[in-house]
C-alpha cells in the first residue's frame, strides 16, 4: 500500500479499528470493535462475547453465517443443558470451551452445558493498537483477557489477540490459555467457524484433507459428496444436521490448511493452524432452509464432551501456572488479491 505515502494524515482514511457499543435489541450494551483492513475485508469483534467474531465481509460478499438469534448480551450463567443454543449468534467465530466442548452432560466432576461457558464471558480489553502511518506501521490489533474463574477452581484465563494489517485481507487469532488456579484444570477448546451465503452456496467446495468418520446419523448427510455444498436439504429442517470428525493432514511444518472455495464467485478463504496445538477438525453441516451453514472447527478435541475425552484419555490437563498457546490465521482468496505459495497450493489441490 506504499502508494498512499505522503498523501494522507489519518489511518482511518485507509482502515483500522473502531470500537462502539450496540444500542438496540437483544445485544443492547454489548461492546464491539470493527476491523477494516482497507482491502474490502472487514469484520466485527464482539468484545463482550469472548472476543468472538460476528459479521464478516469481503467487498459486497458476506462470509459468515448469522443465526436467528444474532448478537445477544452475554449470559454467564447459561451453562446448563442446551442454554448455549439460545445465545449462539453464529458469526465467523464462536469459541467453545474452555473446559468442555460437546453436548450437555453430567458426571462426578460436574454438570456441563453445550459447548461450555467461555462464549458468554466478557473481555477486559488491555490493548488496542492502531496503524501508525507516520512510522510506516500498518499493523493493528486488539488484546483482551477473558476469565473463566470460580472459587475452588478451575480458574482458566484466555488472553486473546486479534490482529491484522492494512492492505492484507487476513486476520490472525493468537490465544494464550493459562491455569491461574491452584489445582490441575481440564482444557477443551473448539474454534467454531461458521460460514454462510453467498460464500456457501450450491457447489461451494469444502476443503480439508485427512481421514474422517461421520459422527452423526449417516442418513442425515443427504449428499454423496461431503465436500460439496448442496441445495437446502429437507432432512436438515429443524434440528437436522450432520457432523464429520477429521484427523487432519498436516504439511512438513505441522500446518493444517482447510477452508472453502466458491468457484462461481471466485471467492474463498483458507484457515491455517498448527496440528500440534489443535490436533482435531470437525466439519458441521446444517443445510436447512433459512438456516444454511457449514462449520469448519479446529479443536483440541472433537465435540465429544469432557466425560468422553477423559474416558478415552484424550483430555488435556493444565497444571497450575501452565500455559498453552494457539495461533490460527484466516486468509481471504479472490482473483484481485495477492496469493502466497500456500494459497496457490491450497487451491490447486481441491479434492472431490
Amino acid at each position: 500500500m506504499s502508494h498512499w505515502t505522503g498523501k494522507i494524515a489519518n489511518h482511518r482514511q485507509l482502515g483500522g479499528i473502531e470500537t462502539s457499543v450496540l444500542d438496540n435489541g437483544a445485544g443492547r450494551g454489548v461492546r464491539i470493535a470493527w476491523f477494516d483492513t482497507g482491502t474490502g475485508f472487514r469484520y466485527k469483534v464482539v468484545l463482550d462475547r469472548a472476543m468472538d467474531i460476528a459479521e464478516a465481509f469481503y467487498n459486497q460478499h458476506s462470509l459468515a453465517w448469522i443465526s436467528p438469534a444474532g448478537i445477544t448480551a452475554p449470559q454467564p450463567m447459561s451453562n446448563h443443558g442446551i442454554d448455549w443454543l439460545r445465545t449462539f449468534g453464529g458469526g465467523l467465530l464462536a469459541t467453545c470451551g474452555l473446559d468442555h466442548v460437546g453436548g450437555p452432560e453430567a458426571d462426578e466432576t460436574g454438570d456441563r452445558g453445550v459447548h461450555g461457558q467461555i462464549g458468554n464471558l466478557s473481555a477486559e480489553i488491555v490493548s488496542i493498537v492502531q496503524p501508525d502511518l507516520r512510522i510506516g506501521s500498518l499493523d493493528m490489533s486488539i488484546t483482551g483477557i477473558i476469565r473463566q474463574h470460580k472459587i475452588f477452581g478451575p480458574c482458566l484465563t484466555l488472553k486473546r489477540t486479534i490482529s491484522g494489517r492494512l492492505g492484507e485481507a487476513a486476520l490472525q487469532i493468537h490465544d494464550e490459555i493459562s491455569n491461574e488456579g491452584n489445582t490441575a484444570a481440564p482444557l477443551m477448546l473448539l474454534y467454531h467457524f461458521n460460514f454462510g451465503w453467498p460464500l456457501v452456496d450450491e457447489g461451494t467446495d469444502i476443503i480439508w484433507k485427512g481421514t474422517h468418520r461421520v459422527a452423526s446419523d449417516p442418513q442425515l448427510l443427504g449428499v454423496k459428496d461431503i465436500k460439496k455444498c448442496p441445495p437446502p436439504l429437507e432432512i436438515h429442517q429443524g434440528s437436522g444436521e450432520s457432523v464429520i470428525y477429521i484427523d487432519p493432514e498436516a504439511d512438513a511444518e505441522h500446518k493444517v490448511h482447510c477452508g472453502l472455495w466458491n468457484k462461481e464467485r471466485e471467492l474463498g478463504l483458507r484457515i491455517t493452524f498448527d496440528k500440534r496445538e489443535l490436533p482435531c477438525l470437525t466439519n458441521w453441516h446444517h443445510f436447512a432452509e433459512h438456516e444454511y451453514v457449514t462449520g469448519i472447527e479446529p479443536g483440541t478435541n472433537p465435540p465429544i464432551g469432557q466425560k468422553a475425552a477423559r474416558e478415552s484419555n484424550t483430555l488435556t490437563s493444565l497444571a497450575p501456572g501452565e500455559k498453552k498457546e494457539i495461533t490460527l490465521t484466516l486468509t481471504i482468496l479472490a482473483p484481485n488479491l495477492p496469493k502466497s505459495k500456500e494459497d496457490i497450493d491450497f487451491l490447486q489441490h481441491l479434492t472431490p
